[in-house]
């Protein structure tokens, strides 16, 4: 089967030898997959891996090795990790398969990802996708459940005022998210056009340079991984309020950490999520990632995908297979 290969370097493999799903796996024949950053970070020496890059994608099952069918020729996408699934492992218990010690992520750790023709994945971390939801949503369902992760994590009351730093990828999907589950949201970030984005679908939003820093929202997320935006994100919080770091920030300077205790703020590392909940907003319309589409390429111009992915306007690039 023909996949994308990262190896030292990257590459499209034409002869990548085809999955066989293992007792409780199916195969899932992949239509679409979209590049992420990380994807990108990994052919950079992220995470030490090897082998098929991808973790965002939608297919279709085409074999199921259990005696549960139910899943066999539906459209399905994947979260993107499995644990060990030992009786005595509480991350298991609680589906929460990416803290799992032992885990399995696609593309990233221990498993062959989703930029390919088929990959396979255990019966539990596949869902069903709904019908009136096309693949072109449905490959958002990853970053938009990450979205979701905050609202999961913290009750944000219907009076309090959220800021979202940075007009990327992920903060765009973040701002559109909380937007959609009606949160006070204001989305910030340095390039109007994609701003324009946020703001055709009602979120407020507003230029770096034209916002006022001063010590107001109750919730600041911080997704422009690097460390002015923390520094900002910070400035914005205010006591006693929460600062969501959906971004790593990689430090490469000091940075002062006292308004952290003075102003007694709650920290909250934000990552993965349920896509459970992501894929019922999803099916309500009340997102449309379709204008953060950026180019779509066949598998076999894939490495030319990733090229595109590299250049500062590009916001999602799309894979077909």
């Amino acid at each position: 089967m023909k996949a994308v290969v990262f190896d030292e370097g990257l590459k499209l493999d034409n002869n990548y030898p085809k999955p066989v799903p293992q007792k409780g796996e199916a195969l899932v024949r992949v239509t679409l997959a979209g590049i992420c950053n990380t994807d990108f970070e990994i052919t950079k020496g992220y995470m030490g891996y090897k082998g098929v890059l991808g973790h965002e994608a939608v297919g279709v099952v085409e074999e199921i090795n259990d005696d549960d069918k139910s899943l066999l020729g539906k459209r399905v996408v994947a979260e993107i990790s499995y644990g060990c699934k030992k009786p005595e492992c509480p991350y298991c218990a609680e589906k929460l398969y990416r803290h799992c010690p032992d885990r399995h992520t696609l593309g990233i750790w221990r498993k062959d990802g989703v930029f390919a023709q088929y990959f396979t994945m255990p019966l539990e971390t596949l869902f069903e996708v709904p019908d009136n939801v096309p693949d072109e949503q449905a490959v958002f369902v990853e970053p938009l459940a990450a979205a979701c992760e905050i609202t999961e994590q913290l009750h944000i009351k219907p009076f309090e005022k959220v800021i979202v730093l940075g007009d990327g990828k992920l903060g765009l999907i973040t701002a559109l998210t909380l937007n959609a589950q009606n949160i006070d949201v204001t989305l910030v970030g340095k390039h109007q056009n994609k701003l324009d984005i946020a703001k055709a679908q009602g979120v407020e939003v507003k230029l770096l340079q034209d916002l006022k820093v001063e010590k107001i929202y109750d919730v600041v997320v911080e997704a422009t991984g690097s460390i002015s935006g923390f520094e900002t994100a910070l400035a914005l919080t205010k006591p006693r309020g929460t600062l969501v770091l959906k971004s790593t920030v990689a430090a490469s300077k000091e940075f002062n950490l006292a308004p952290i205790v003075i102003d007694e703020i709650t920290v909250l590392g934000s990552r993965c999520g349920q896509f459970g909940g992501a894929l019922r907003l999803l099916k309500s319309g009340k997102v449309d990632f379709s204008p953060l589409i950026s180019a779509t390429y066949d598998v076999d111009d894939a490495i030319e995908g990733f090229e595109k992915n590299k250049e500062k306007e590009t916001l999602k690039v799309l894979l077909k297979f």
